[in-house]
């Protein structure tokens, strides 16, 4: 019986070439049978694919042979191999551990269509290669490689009418286990892989530029050299090139042009989307593996995953229960105390460099450890044809969590696949029906063994995934990201984390391209390849917590069965209410107040004016001072019923009591102009100036009497240039201010100490907000533009630039919005961070905005002297 060709790369050595095909027949004496099939010559072995299937595949190591000759009788194309031992693969069609024959054999090979002497130079000089050390053999045969290559052009006649090569460049295509060379060749229209061989299904592959998804830059073998294509349908290229300079040429070269279209999928909003609950752990842990160059076509940078469920004893496993779950704060080698001490003792004892760990989380043997039953053909690969032994193999899952646990060389983390509900669980069936052996025990290794709390594959699979979504691992997943991810992935915080891997498995640690031993080279690279490569670093601060508050939120709002229609913006509108009267010059601070009954509003008039809002009439219009002078901000403190804090450009801190229509009191806060003010509900006052300093003041009992200077004073922060903004998390544990050139500082409100600055904008602050749950903090500043930095770490989590200086924003715990100098109000969607809306307001700038509570109204302050109060609705 007849059937496709076999043959693929997996069936040779690792790094082995493939140079050229014949068709070709082939006997062995003994037997005297010819048998139909392609001969493929390949760089360490001569491979023959028999048509017929049932017929095995037959390798014949150049190290094995004895002599390769053309056979003496006269017109005869027949090549004579006498070799001492063959290998047969793939016997019956049938994937098991391949069959070494040690016996002296006589090969007859019968070229159909080509004469024996335009392939016998060729075969030699590969079989006097064979007797060299392995780098040797490596580098002479790169070199016949590369000299045939230098042969092979791209045809141009498979461009289409009007494409244009833009460059071309000799490569690798990356697949597990295996590496093709070939020719990749970018044009104006399509992306071509030309493989040098025939390996591949057609002549070449080609990706239009149009269906490429995502371009990410890749590391290979701890070197920046590679770079993945995503694109159609869940479909990958994985390529790498000689050095890091050709791979980001072409990347440049991709992206301009204009064909390429790609989806944007910036760190920063994924990491926001995660807080925010609008991305699974699961999407996030891909995601993150993806950004830190570990794909599935790398087995030696597989994604890893964390063990999360620490009990595979019980009939039923409680996600209620802390204790169900691993310690995600510590490496997987840290878990285990009496282990972890026998390791410190033996770290304590090496010379430099010293390692905790002399294995890895990940390797090629530990994520085909799991993946075995699902691709066999890989493990034959990697272990030279043979399975692993049967009692070493992926028997039991409490078994393997057992391990590491208590050995002292088994620290492995899982892979995607155990949380992957699509593919139900198929890596833990023996679906293939594969003969890998007896354990000692007599049992026959078949499907893993699942816990008793799993009825099925599907359910063990299901319940994992329901673990790592669990509210438990969603509080403590960033601890393990710091690990693997993140700042604790090396350095001395490492040290403290124990979490210390040989130093061969960090990027950086050793430049290949540096080391001119042939023989030095090739040890470095099968270390790198074989034992373990950690993740690529992402964060070099703490990475932030899962927050979810917005679905929270959702559900104290009844919103969460509309929860899509709410996120849907093309539902959103806004209408203008109504403009109050204007003011006699920019009206500069505007405030709705907490029972969203009256809107009031301070401009550089000196004017307090005061507006109903279900009237939309003018309740007051008062000339506070009597001389001029300018307001710079004012706020409604819920305490003193109908009275009002502004801030003057004089340095003078007014309270207004518009009910008897008097000022309260008037006391110098600041040498310098007042430009910002803020409020804690338990009766402080931080006010913040162009003195350059924030001072913080203790206010009387209601009604408001006059403050006494020296009592009421708290604390003086001081800085180096002018304050310009502040804000106070709700929970009044932190204070953020900003300043003229763009600095932002962190202090605790609990004891005015100061925490950190954060670096992250180049001109003025002009206006901060914390989210409700303080997690956050937003900036909009004079550079145009506006950011989210992670309250606890400072992590800048995103940034976007508008086109002009940004003056103010307002942030209802969903929806940002922003204004600026060009008088528009950007609305920006919290979950994905696109903008959605621009809705034109004022007319030379807007600069203040107040939003409710609820997020139903806006009210905007501009040059143009007026007052608006819009109204948010959502079709839902």
């Amino acid at each position: 019986m007849e059937n496709k060709e076999r043959f693929s790369l997996l069936l040779l050595e690792p790094g082995e070439y493939y140079f050229e095909d014949y068709i070709a027949s082939l006997s062995i004496t003994k037997n005297d049978t010819w048998l139909n099939g392609r001969l493929k010559v390949c760089s360490l072995s001569l491979v023959f694919d028999p048509k017929d299937y049932h017929k095995p595949i037959l390798k014949i190591p150049f190290t094995q042979c004895g002599s390769i000759t053309k056979s003496s009788d006269e017109d005869s194309n027949i090549l004579n191999i006498i070799c001492k031992q063959y290998i047969e693969m793939l016997d019956h069609n049938v994937l098991e551990p391949y069959k070494f024959i040690n016996e002296l054999s006589l090969f007859r090979i019968d070229l159909k269509y080509a004469r024996v002497e335009d392939c016998l130079s060729l075969i030699l000089q590969l079989h006097r290669a064979s007797s060299l050390q392995t780098a040797e053999h490596r580098h002479m045969a790169a070199a016949i490689a590369y000299g045939r290559q230098t042969l092979i052009k791209f045809d141009p006649t498979w461009l289409e009418l009007g494409e244009n090569i833009i460059m071309e460049e000799v490569g690798q295509k990356i697949t597990p286990l295996s590496i093709n060379s070939g020719r990749i060749v970018l044009t104006s229209l399509n992306v071509y892989f030309q493989p040098f061989n025939n390996n591949e299904v057609t002549l070449y592959l080609k990706i239009e530029l149009s269906e490429i998804k995502r371009i990410i830059k890749r590391r290979f073998l701890l070197q920046q050299v590679g770079l993945e294509f995503e694109y159609e349908l869940n479909k990958q290229l994985y390529l790498t090139f000689k050095n890091t300079e050709i791979r980001n040429n072409l990347y440049d070269n991709l992206l301009n042009q204009s064909k390429v279209k790609m989806e944007k999928r910036e760190r920063c909003i994924m990491t926001l989307k995660w807080q925010n609950g609008a991305l699974s752990n699961y999407d996030y842990l891909l995601y993150l593996n993806s950004l830190a160059d570990r794909t599935v076509n790398d087995l030696t940078q597989y994604p890893v995953f964390p063990w999360v469920v620490a009990d595979y004893t019980s009939s039923t496993l409680d996600l209620t229960n802390s204790n169900t779950f691993r310690d995600l704060t510590k490496p997987i080698g840290a878990l285990n105390p009496e282990r972890l001490l026998k390791l410190q003792d033996r770290y304590n004892e090496m010379n430099e460099p010293k390692f905790l760990y002399g294995s890895h989380y990940s390797t090629p043997g530990f994520v085909l450890f799991y993946l075995v039953r699902k691709y066999p053909q890989y493990m034959l690969c990697l272990q030279n044809g043979r399975f692993d032994h049967p009692d070493r193999m992926f028997n039991s899952v409490s078994d393997a969590w057992r391990n590491v646990l208590n050995n002292m060389s088994d620290f492995k983390e899982l892979v995607p696949e155990f949380y992957d509900t699509d593919q139900c669980g198929d890596f833990l069936t023996n679906k293939f029906g594969i003969d890998f052996g007896n354990r000692h025990d007599g049992r026959k290794v078949g499907d893993v063994e699942l816990p008793q709390w799993a009825s099925s594959p599907v359910d063990f699979i299901s319940k994992l995934r329901q673990a790592l979504e669990s509210d438990y691992v969603s509080s403590n997943l960033h601890y393990w990201i710091d690990l693997i991810f993140g700042y604790k992935q090396n350095g001395t915080e490492a040290i403290k984390a124990n979490n210390v891997f040989y130093y061969l498995c960090y990027e950086g640690a050793i430049d290949l391209n540096n080391v001119r031993d042939w023989n030095q080279r090739h040890a470095l690279e099968v270390q790198i390849m074989e034992f373990g490569q950690i993740p690529k670093q992402i964060f070099e601060k703490p990475h932030p917590p899962k927050t979810c508050l917005l679905i929270k939120d959702f559900q104290q709002f009844g919103l969460l069965p509309n929860i899509e229609q709410y996120w849907n913006w093309n539902n959103l509108s806004i209408s203008k209410l109504f403009t109050t009267t204007i003011h006699r010059d920019i009206a500069t601070s505007v405030k709705i107040s907490e029972d969203m009954q009256t809107v009031w509003s301070v401009g550089h008039d000196a004017m307090l004016k005061v507006h109903c809002i279900s009237t939309q009439k003018q309740i007051r219009s008062v000339v506070v001072q009597g001389f001029p002078v300018k307001f710079n901000d004012i706020i409604l403190p819920s305490m003193y019923t109908s009275t009002a804090l502004i801030a003057t450009m004089h340095g003078s801190l007014i309270v207004y009591d518009i009910d008897c229509c008097r000022i309260t009191d008037d006391f110098r806060a600041h040498e310098d102009s007042i430009s910002c003010l803020a409020w804690s509900k338990n009766g402080f006052l931080i006010t913040g100036s162009l003195d350059c300093t924030v001072r913080i003041w203790k206010t009387p009992q209601a009604p408001w009497t006059k403050v006494e200077l020296l009592t009421s004073l708290k604390a003086e922060l001081e800085h180096e240039n002018k304050v310009t903004s502040l804000a106070l998390s709700m929970d009044n544990k932190l204070l953020a201010t900003g300043t003229d050139v763009g600095e932002i500082f962190l202090w605790s409100f609990l004891d005015y100490s100061f925490i950190q600055q954060i670096t992250g904008h180049s001109d003025s602050v002009n206006k901060l907000s914390f989210s409700r749950d303080c997690s956050k903090l937003l900036s909009c500043s004079d550079d145009c533009c506006f950011k989210v930095f992670d309250s606890d770490s400072g992590l800048e989590l995103y940034t976007n630039t508008l086109q002009c200086r940004l003056k103010t924003l307002a942030w209802d715990g969903y929806h940002v919005f922003v204004g600026g100098e060009d008088g528009v109000m950007y609305l920006w969607d919290l979950e994905k961070f696109e903008l959605i809306k621009k809705v034109p307001t004022h007319s030379g700038g807007l600069l203040n905005m107040d939003v409710s509570d609820d997020g139903s109204m806006i009210a905007t302050t501009g040059k143009d002297r007026l007052v608006y109060v819009w109204k948010t609705s959502f079709n839902i």
